[in-house]
């Protein structure tokens, strides 16, 4: 019997219900599935810790936006992606989101490099059913968006890396850009040049920081 533990996480509990429900009804006879849920960080992570000591989850499907741990360590699912690839390295780890954009997707896999990876616009019941059976056997499965996104990815390196996350955060209370490199351990030339591949990477024409910050809210970055 092919017996497999399933960690769900998503804000919206009839998104959850609706993957369970796809799943039980196109498993393979010989898979019995358990599925756990979580509904924001702070369940997810008791539950990862709890899974890792005694019988850690297969696969763990995590949206990105989640309301975040109380102790303000977990942000997002990919904090929890992180923290389960850490502790449960052999689980099938699948991001699930209505995040879009190029940047967003580059992200995502330059830093988690899920074995599935799904956008929410592109799913359907036959593809969360397939795209789940080839995680289990032979990972990675993407979605149409993000497979058309790899198709034509620029091998630039321009991505939000946790430095770029942070002149981000530092702009937006008000730290100008000269003062940066008292809280960030580079030149103010390299932080500067940051900013330019920022801007270019949120289409910012006008060049100003206030652009900047308002592209960086809307895109789910601050």
């Amino acid at each position: 019997m092919n017996h497999i533990n399933i960690l769900m996480v998503d804000d919206h509990p009839i998104i959850i219900e609706g993957y369970q429900n796809v799943l039980m009804a196109t498993k393979q006879e010989d898979q019995t599935l358990h599925i756990d849920t979580a509904h924001n960080c702070d369940e997810a992570v008791i539950m990862i810790e709890r899974a890792s000591k005694k019988y850690p989850y297969h696969v763990c499907f995590f949206d990105i936006s989640l309301p975040a741990s109380e102790d303000g360590k977990y942000a997002s699912g990919e904090d929890l992606a992180l923290l389960a690839k850490k502790i449960m390295p052999r689980a099938k780890i699948v991001i699930l989101t209505m995040f879009n954009e190029t940047y967003r997707i580059h992200n995502i896999i330059k830093e988690i490099d899920p074995d599935g990876f799904l956008i929410k616009s592109d799913l359907t019941s036959m593809e969360l059913a397939d795209g789940f059976q080839q995680i289990l056997k032979s990972p990675p499965y993407y979605s149409t968006t993000v497979n058309n996104y790899l198709k034509k990815t620029i091998s630039s390196d321009i991505y939000v890396d946790d430095i770029n996350r942070k002149i981000l955060h530092l702009l937006s209370q008000g730290i100008k850009t000269k003062s940066l490199n008292e809280y960030v351990d580079i030149s103010t030339s390299a932080i500067e040049k940051r900013k330019k591949q920022l801007k270019l990477l949120f289409s910012v024409e006008d060049g100003k920081d206030e652009t900047l910050l308002k592209e960086a809210r809307e895109k789910g970055f601050l």
